[in-house]
């Protein structure tokens, strides 16, 4: 069985090495670190790369909000345990930022059994300004400046999370929750900062998804590819 180690390697035990590091990868895991005074956690900042991969989780799966006892919020992500691996992955980029290791849950619904992970996060300061980007009125909806937000790091998590393969050769991004206008906007981005051919799709009354058409794939592969984990791959038809 694979082994993970959270904590981050260091040579010889040391903590003392001067070598530069691009900011965010060399981030240690809190596991473990107890609780956070309220002037310590309103010190930490999210990472170039952290603050991607979040802003990706939000656009699909990944939810955030306030503890009834906190004043900072959190955030969180629940996976099936089928898709471990990409979970994982998440939880150990994240993990600089939580307290605890994930939780395993199992469910009965309709007779099948079902097994979810889940990982929240401290509440801090840095999520609660998220929290302003993302939720108007207790409603998720999309940032004025998601433009410059939806990085290809961004790009490859939203896919993973809300992206569903299309035999036809295309992509569909799962945007049902969105008002229509919020889902243009995200469309425009796909358009116009990547050159990627959309159409909208109503799914059900109320509901519109974007399909990424087959002419484009390629170049969408180029783009996130490097960001997801294999077990992933099969959304963009690799």
């Amino acid at each position: 069985m694979k082994s993970y180690n959270l904590r981050n390697k260091t040579n010889n035990g040391s903590n003392q090495s001067l070598g530069l590091v691009v900011w965010g990868t060399n981030l240690e895991s809190g596991i473990g670190n107890g609780r956070v005074k309220k002037l310590h956690s309103q010190m930490y900042e999210l990472a170039t790369y952290q603050f991607s991969i979040i802003v990706g989780l939000l656009l699909s799966d990944g939810w955030i909000s306030f503890a009834k006892t906190k004043t900072q919020a959190r955030l969180g992500l629940t996976q099936s345990f089928d898709k471990f691996e990409y979970f994982w992955n998440v939880f150990v980029a994240l993990s600089h930022y939580c307290a605890g290791l994930p939780t395993f849950r199992i469910r009965i619904r309709n007779g099948k059994i079902l097994y979810s992970l889940t990982l929240q996060t401290r509440s801090l300061s840095c999520f609660s300004k998220i929290h302003q980007l993302f939720i108007e009125n207790g409603v998720k909806t999309i940032p004025q400046d998601i433009f410059n937000m939806l990085d290809p790091v961004a790009l490859a998590h939203w896919i993973q999370g809300d992206g569903k393969f299309v035999g036809s050769g295309g992509l569909r991004l799962c945007t049902d929750s969105y008002l229509i206008q919020d889902v243009v906007r995200l469309m425009n981005v796909l358009m116009v900062r990547y050159e990627l051919k959309c159409t909208l799709h109503q799914s059900k009354v109320g509901q519109y998804q974007i399909f990424i058409s087959k002419k484009s794939m390629d170049k969408l592969r180029s783009i996130v590819q490097p960001h997801m984990v294999p077990t992933m791959f099969y959304k963009i038809h690799l």
